[in-house]
């Protein structure tokens, strides 16, 4: 059984232009016990983004120049982490109790000996989520679920990843040449080393602002335009991973 007294967790965080989300991405886990760092890497943003992260006494990370990808973003932040167990946020997740949240996973970990990855169910923050949220993101959790649970084949968004250090290493970490679609790409290819599992208990918020930005039509046409494109010509479409930030 694992002890949560001797695992490390590392939240890793990727961050460009985020200081409106940074100080509560981090605030979250301030009354987390079970033994973690947090990392923050940042792709020289030109706002507050980095003074915010440094005045909360977590590791930041600030590159001269911003990486390609936020693959990239996050390998950076991988390379500094010394965890057990890395955990990718993107820096509008949120969770409700970090400490329950990561018993839970943790959890998942121990009782199936030949997982490597976990992810969870998506909400957008239900004071501002609208009836199209809720339908596409009930849908989607479906989809996880059956991808990663049933079919073993592997699926989840960035907003929320959790992958044991081995494995991550194993595979050399996201794909740094996909600028999207580098999410689901990592779940395909750690299923072939192991399992992964989307756990509805893992509940994770966010702000939904892609879809707020340009709309869930738009939206959805990229991501089915990506997915497609990786899977065909194992590049993606979209040119820059903050077009709709």
């Amino acid at each position: 059984m694992l002890s949560l007294s001797y695992i490390m967790i590392s939240i890793i965080i990727p961050t460009y232009k985020e200081e409106k989300y940074i100080r509560d991405a981090i605030l979250q886990f301030q009354d987390l016990s079970i033994p973690h760092e947090i990392i923050v890497t940042d792709d020289h943003s030109p706002d507050q983004t980095v003074a915010i992260a440094k005045s909360l006494s977590v590791k930041v990370l600030e590159t001269e120049n911003k990486h390609p990808t936020i693959a990239a973003n996050r390998n950076a932040g991988a390379r500094l982490a010394s965890g057990d167990f890395l955990a990718f946020f993107d820096a509008d997740s949120r969770v409700v109790d970090a400490g329950a949240f990561f018993a839970r996973a943790l959890g998942d970990f121990d009782t199936r000996k030949n997982l490597v990855a976990v992810t969870g169910a998506f909400w957008v923050s239900p004071p501002i989520a609208s009836l199209a949220d809720r339908c596409v993101y009930t849908i989607f959790n479906i989809v996880h679920y059956v991808k990663n649970d049933l079919l073993h084949v592997g699926e989840a968004p960035g907003k929320f990843q959790m992958i044991r250090r081995e494995a991550f290493e194993k595979l050399h970490g996201f794909r740094e040449d996909l600028v999207s679609r580098e999410d689901g790409d990592m779940f395909q290819r750690l299923n072939k080393i192991g399992r992964t599992i989307a756990d509805a208990k893992l509940i994770i918020y966010h702000s939904g602002r892609r879809s707020r930005a340009i709309g869930w039509p738009k939206l959805l046409y990229i991501w089915m335009r990506d997915s497609f494109s990786v899977a065909v010509s194992n590049k993606s479409r979209s040119k820059e991973w903050v077009a709709f930030r």
